[in-house]
């Protein structure tokens, strides 16, 4: 995937990067919606991004300032683990780049790519139920809510992309 408009770059990582993604994951604001990972983990995640590169087109992508570079975050498009016909996005941001709209481009962006990728799946998305600012940001894009979906013994907030409102 490569994405770009004024405020974002949305690219694949390159292997000196990796010092960016383990970073984002120190934050324990950045992560405190997600179940918990030892950094081996996060580096088999990253690395599991290079190689998808190859496989395309899902996988893990940076996402940086078009200003001046600056590394902003992490997305994902993937296949959806509850429904192999549906794709699921997502987002973390650094904290710094929190309540900017960013989200809201990003998801939009993760939504036509994924569409153009495999226009005949759904595009779906999940976030913890306590972190609103991420449901907001999903409504704004584009997605309606649906009934929560139960994940790992998680209650999660379960959106799906409605076409006609992008």
């Amino acid at each position: 995937m490569y994405f770009k408009n004024d405020t974002i770059i949305i690219r694949e990582f390159q292997p000196q990067e990796l010092h960016l993604f383990l970073d984002l994951f120190t934050n324990e604001n950045v992560t405190r919606y997600l179940p918990y990972k030892s950094p081996e983990e996060f580096k088999q995640m990253f690395e599991k991004a290079l190689s998808d590169y190859k496989e395309g087109p899902l996988s893990r992508w940076g996402i940086f300032n078009a200003e001046n570079n600056d590394f902003i975050g992490v997305c994902l498009g993937r296949v959806f683990a509850e429904n192999v016909n549906s794709i699921e996005i997502g987002y973390m941001l650094r904290e710094n780049y929190w309540g900017k709209g960013i989200g809201t481009q990003i998801c939009k962006a993760l939504a036509d790519y994924c569409l153009s990728a495999d226009g005949g799946k759904e595009i779906v998305a999940l976030t913890d139920l306590d972190n609103i600012g991420s449901q907001r940001v999903l409504l704004k894009s584009g997605f309606r809510r649906e009934e929560n979906l139960t994940r790992d013994d998680r209650e999660l907030a379960y959106f799906i992309y409605s076409r006609e409102k992008a």
